[in-house]
């Protein structure tokens, strides 16, 4: 049976994972490594993908592009392979709204090339059942059969691009969503010194969730510089559906004042976390 050939632009930890399962499904998976860091070239070396060396060789050589970055690189990402003349099928992968996949299909369908949807929920996808890419648009479930094989579930769940992510955005503005309304309550809660009592009452509904929460808030510093551009596209995605995107708004602003704990060594303790929301804040008050 003959390989796709498949790119990945570019892999990260999600990304990197993601071609590993391609990979693991019998497709042929490049990456680029042009520009790329140590840390990108070493995941990609020890995951045995094949480098193209660069997006160009990438838009030449493969039938099938699939982006996974971060949701403000997307629309840049589409624009660079379209400009090295990638007529094929595009997959973005991205946590991006709806309208903001439609925007990227029509610029791909415009200049020939088909367009899937894609949204992926759960973390990297190292083992079975823990991660799942949805696919929509017109080429979904013949898409879905060649990625399909490795710990990666694929699964098409329509024809029309923009439900894989209207899906992507639904789930994660619960879960992520969730995080950044738990980090500002434990914020509230210290600045106003009624921590220890909120913790006190949560534990008489749930004896773990104080300890839970602590963890959560703490764990959440290493993506939180890529949730803010995830947050203001969930907000996009209520608005264009008639709701309030305020509430979303709000979390990408929480996630804001988080950026730059993720280089830490360790991951930081939660009196650091918070202390970084109550003092920025204070500062973006003045």
């Amino acid at each position: 049976m003959r390989q796709t050939k498949i790119g990945i632009l570019h892999p990260g930890n999600m990304g990197v994972s993601v071609a590993a399962s391609f990979k693991a499904a019998g497709n042929a998976v490049y990456w680029a490594s042009e520009g790329r860091s140590e840390a990108t070239q070493q995941r990609a070396l020890d995951a045995g993908l094949s480098d193209g060396c660069s997006v160009r060789t990438l838009c030449e050589t493969c039938s099938i592009l699939v982006s996974v970055c971060p949701p403000h690189a997307a629309s840049v990402v589409v624009d660079q392979v379209l400009g090295f003349g990638f007529r094929e099928c595009f997959l973005d992968a991205n946590a991006i709204s709806p309208q903001t996949s439609i925007a990227i299909g029509s610029k791909i369908m415009a200049a020939g090339g088909s367009y899937i949807d894609g949204g992926i929920v759960g973390g990297p996808a190292w083992k079975p059942g823990n991660t799942w890419l949805y696919l929509s648009g017109s080429s979904a479930q013949e898409t879905a059969k060649i990625l399909t094989g490795g710990p990666l579930e694929v699964a098409a769940i329509g024809s029309e691009p923009g439900k894989a992510s209207a899906l992507k955005m639904c789930y994660a503005a619960y879960t992520k969503g969730s995080s950044a309304l738990l980090s500002a309550i434990v914020a509230a809660a210290t600045h106003y010194g009624v921590r220890e009592d909120l913790e006190t009452q949560w534990a008489q509904d749930d004896p773990d969730f104080p300890e839970r929460t602590h963890a959560r808030v703490r764990r959440v510093t290493a993506k939180a510089w890529r949730f803010v551009g995830e947050m203001e596209e969930i907000s996009a995605t209520f608005r264009a559906a008639g709701l309030p995107g305020g509430f979303h708004e709000a979390s990408a602003e929480i996630y804001r004042r988080m950026e730059g704990l993720e280089k830490q060594p360790e991951m930081p303790e939660l009196d650091e976390v918070l202390l970084r929301l109550l003092k920025q804040g204070s500062e973006f008050e003045k």
